[in-house]
């Protein structure tokens, strides 16, 4: 049966923290990119898509479109069959095309590093642009939420939310600032190989003694 008893919230998240980064010392944005461009076309492809299939995509992408500027004058269609296998093609290669001509037009071709101004592009919400600014820019403005983040910061009993935005301002307030790009991507990693949502792994997670849902 999933443990009832566990020390208060306020004890149990630095704890958390602390063990989840040992565990995953090596987590990291598993996108392939070189600059800000490639990471925000990537981050776009990734919805509803794994890291995987958009860094078996990009290549190809980027090769024919190797700038903002270029992809602005893409032409829809022959985007749509480069992308195809990311699911969503026509919407995702819609935003694309819409991002790139907004970036040139009124960003001088420079992906904007303020998250007000990232949200006015095409195909970018919050988490995109949370990526972007804490991967790429280094900049800690929010706390990327994800379906992997979603899951476990629930079954920690971190928040009962499933709305991202209600989510990403409980863990801003729970983890420190300069922990927000790291410890999202160290959430995502342990649900990728420990807490996975099917068949979790309780018995090899080393916070199972601080989770409510643990069921060793």
């Amino acid at each position: 049966m999933p443990r009832t008893s566990v020390p208060p919230l306020k004890e149990r998240v630095p704890e958390v923290i602390r063990l989840l980064s040992e565990r995953h010392a090596d987590a990291h944005c598993e996108l392939n990119f070189s600059n800000a461009y490639e990471l925000i076309v990537s981050v776009i492809l990734s919805a509803q898509c794994t890291d995987k299939r958009v860094n078996l995509v990009t290549p190809a992408l980027f090769e024919r479109y190797p700038s903002v500027e270029a992809l602005a004058e893409a032409e829809q269609g022959e985007l749509e069959g480069i992308i195809h296998s990311t699911g969503f093609y026509r919407s995702k290669a819609k935003n694309l095309i819409g991002m790139a001509q907004r970036v040139v037009s009124h960003y001088e071709g420079r992906i904007p590093d303020e998250m007000e101004e990232l949200v006015t592009l095409s195909g970018v919400a919050r988490k995109t642009a949370n990526v972007v600014l804490g991967d790429w820019y280094d900049k800690q403005e929010g706390f990327t939420v994800d379906t992997h983040v979603t899951r476990i910061t629930r079954k920690l009993g971190f928040t009962r939310h499933r709305d991202p935005i209600k989510i990403e301002k409980v863990m801003m307030k729970l983890v420190p600032r300069e922990q927000w790009t790291l410890f999202a991507h160290v959430l995502v990693f342990h649900g990728r190989r420990i807490c996975i949502a099917r068949r979790p792994k309780c018995e090899e997670c080393p916070v199972n003694h601080l989770c409510p849902s643990s069921e060793v």
